[in-house]
Formats: structure tokens, sequence, C-alpha cells
């Protein structure tokens, strides 16, 4: 086998990924918290409960474990129902707790990357229309302004907004988040209001902190032709692809978008990222079936003997990630990868899950695409939206029980990477042999027995 030892730039950030309502536990005012005692609408009827009990303050020994793992940063989201309770309404006890969180990732050498609107939106705005709603963006930026001139003396990089096309959609189109509707017109309106709102909050951060980094963390989900050969195959997947994908970096980019005949125009938002927000998990195939009208005739699946997740929710893809960094690159700004990874309780996926994708990461880095930064999702198992606790997506399992935290085998892996900056034929070796000759091949007669990236 190749002996090598992939290196990447100095200075990279290497993380991990949490949200507020996922570890934080005992949040009883905001539209999910609703939406969990709902009979139906979450796998098995799991509720968040404690969550990781961050908020009962054991955010400190999981980012103890993050910094002890190696890593130099940390993504983090504030819970606006915490912070503005009631319009207009706010809570300085719960700015001053996530002041204590951010000083504590900085006390821990973690750098704060802060998502200000990750799923969760309070029970007030929920009442009064939620994200459809035609003066949600204007409340939205009077939220940021407070949270920015409380937190910018610890915070330079902020995401506005997560997965705003994961929201939308799985909010007004298929039902799957609150408010449940299923409505393609409303997830388009929601998706208007979300570019609106993001437009907002970057001039009102830039007002506030003219030094800061803002940017959004869109969600990337590779769509192909089930049979490429298919014109109707191809039809769907382009119009999937481009609804999903497409839409909000578009507007962000270029301040237009143009779908089913209609051309969106948000000439306030044009060039309003620093940098450029990738989320990556999985590639799916796209098919035309006629039998799903409500479904805009569009049939998703994996192909037979995909490399599958425990329930079989992502497929190990990882040429998907080199695709969706080449997409990224044409908005030409820096880039963050700032998700990836598996659900895999078992943890005998994910470190082949790890290596496969941090090697064409480091191959992406190398060739000239501008990633700055790599979080992996997520440092410990959380509340997994809809699907509960069925998903355990973390570094580090958590005993739901008794919030015992166990590492797993991946944790220190991911922390031999993150310490020494690089991802070596030895790691894959240990951590992930069944991919070590995919990685590194046997070399042919005259090859260098060490390859180094970048120093």
């Amino acid at each position: 086998m190749i002996r090598a030892t992939l290196t990447f730039p100095h200075g990279f950030l290497w993380g991990t990924a949490t949200a507020s309502h996922q570890v934080e536990g005992e949040n009883h005012n905001n539209d999910w918290s609703d939406w969990e005692q709902q009979s139906g609408r979450i796998v098995q009827g799991h509720r968040s409960g404690k969550a990781c009990d961050w908020w009962g303050g054991r955010w400190q020994e999981d980012l103890d474990r993050a910094a002890q793992g190696g890593q130099n940063t940390h993504r983090l989201s504030v819970e606006w129902s915490r912070i503005e309770p009631n319009s207009a309404v706010w809570d300085d006890s719960a700015i001053d707790f996530y002041r204590q969180v951010l000083r504590g990732a900085i006390d821990r050498g973690l750098t704060p990357l802060v998502t200000l609107h990750h799923f969760t939106s309070p029970r007030w705005i929920a009442d009064q229309g939620g994200w459809a709603a035609p003066d949600i963006a204007a409340r939205f930026e009077r939220y940021v302004r407070k949270v920015v001139a409380a937190l910018k003396d610890l915070a330079d990089y902020w995401v506005t907004i997560n997965e705003p096309n994961v929201y939308a959609f799985s909010g007004y189109y298929l039902g799957t988040f609150p408010p449940g509707e299923k409505s393609l017109g409303r997830a388009f309106q929601v998706m208007e209001n979300m570019v609106a709102a993001h437009a907002a909050a970057y001039q009102a951060i830039h007002e506030l902190q003219p030094n800061a980094r803002v940017g959004v963390a869109h969600h990337y989900r590779g769509v192909q032709p089930l049979h490429p050969s298919n014109p109707l195959d191809r039809m769907v997947a382009r119009f999937r692809f481009r609804a999903l994908n497409e839409f909000f970096p578009q507007a962000l980019h270029q301040g237009s978008f143009a779908v089913l005949g209609r051309t969106f125009r948000f000439p306030k938002a044009t060039r309003t990222q620093d940098f450029f927000g990738l989320n990556y998990y999985t590639v799916e195939h796209c098919a035309f079936d006629l039998l799903r009208p409500l479904a805009l005739f569009m049939r998703d699946l994996y192909p037979l003997g995909s490399d599958l997740s425990g329930t079989g929710f992502l497929a190990n893809v990882p040429d998907g990630l080199t695709q969706a960094m080449q997409w990224a690159k044409r908005f030409g700004l820096p880039i963050l990868i700032t998700e990836n990874g598996v659900e895999d309780a078992a943890d005998q996926m994910r470190p082949r899950y790890l290596a496969l994708h941090l090697h064409r990461l480091w191959h992406a880095v190398n060739v000239g695409v501008p990633v700055r930064g790599y979080y992996h999702w997520s440092l410990v198992d959380n509340f997994e939206w809809e699907r509960g606790w069925t998903q355990r997506f973390g570094l580090w399992e958590l005993i739901l029980e008794t919030q015992e935290r166990r590492k797993r085998r991946s944790a220190d892996f991911f922390a031999e990477v993150c310490r020494s900056n690089s991802l070596a034929s030895e790691m894959v070796e240990r951590f992930a042999p069944e991919v070590m000759e995919r990685l590194f091949p046997t070399r042919s007669p005259g090859t260098p027995g060490i390859i180094q990236g970048f120093e």
C-alpha cells in the first residue's frame, strides 16, 4: 500500500456542529416544542426533552471534548424563542447564557460560528404566520440586531439561516416540519421571505460589525436521473435539483431566480454573502412517476447496492461532495463545509464515510477549490427533528436516560485528523481498512512512498 500523508492548508478550520433545539433541551416556547406534542409528528412519539442538556450546563463538558479532540472551531446556534420569548420582549438571561457559551468556546481554543436561525421559531412568530407572514423579514432583522449587538465581541462568523430550502420544503410542501402545510406555492413564498430576511440581516450585521463574515448554510442535495437516457427522468431530476439547490444561492448571488415560468427578483440580496456555507450528506436518484402527481410526478430513491446508513436514510456517495464543492465554487466565495456526516448508531459506516469524504475534501483543496474549513455533524447524538432519537449522528454517543456520553471510534479518528491537520494512510488503515485500497492503492514501481499535500 502507499504510505501517504495528505496535509491540509495551515489554519484550516476543523470542527463539529450543533443546533440549539437539538442539544439544549427543555425548550417549551417554539414551534418545534409544540410540534412534538402533536400525535404522529415525530417518529415513535419521541420528544426532545432534555436533549443533550446544554441548557443545564453540559455544553461545558461537550466543548471540552471538542477541544480535547483537536478541533479549533465550533458551529452552534442561538435560540430565537429564548432571546425574544414574546414580540419585542427580550430575555437578558438568555443572552447572558449564550455569552457564557461563546466565551467558553473561545477559552477552549474554538472559534465560534454562530447560526441565527436553525429551523426553530418562537411560538409567537408561528402564531402570527411564521415565515409566510409578510413582515417576517423585519421581525428577523430586529432579532438579529439584538443578538449581534450583544455578542459581536465574541463572534466574527455568522450564519443567518440554516438550510432555508430544507425548512421551506419540509414545512410548507412535504408537511414534515411545522406548520405542516403541503403547498408548493407556499414553499416558494417562504423562500422569498427568507431571502429578504437574510438580506436585511446581512446589512444589519455589517452595520453593527463591519468586519463580520456572514453567510448561509446551504443544503446541497445531489440529484441525478435514475435513467440518464430517459428524458422524463432528466426533466424531473433537473427541476428537483434547481428548485432545491439553486433558488437561494442564485438569489443571493445575482439577485434573481427563475423557476416554473416565474422570475423572482431580489435586488437587495445581490452579493450578500462573505462565505458560502455548504451542507452535504448524500446523492439521490430521481425518476418520473406518473402515479405520484402530488409529488410533482417525482420518485426519489437510492440504487440497489448503495452503501446505506443504519436506517437507510443516507447513501455514502463521496463523489457527491466533490460535485457539491465544484458547484459552490461557481459563486466565487470562500467555502466552509458547515455540515457533513452520517447517522450510524453502531459506528460501523461512519469511519469509512469520514475517510472517503475527507479524501475528496483534500483533493478539492489541492485543485483550487477555496474550502477553508470543515464541520462534522455532529459532536454528540442529538434530537433529529421529525426522526427523533432514531438517528445517531454523533462522534460521541448519548445515553439519553442518564446523559452519559460514550466515545465512538470515529471520535478518535476525527481527533487524529484535526490534531495533525491531515488524513494519513495509517489512520485509514486503522479506522477504515475496508477503503484503504480505494484511497491508497497498491503503488506501482517507481511511485514515491510519501505524498505530501499542503504544508
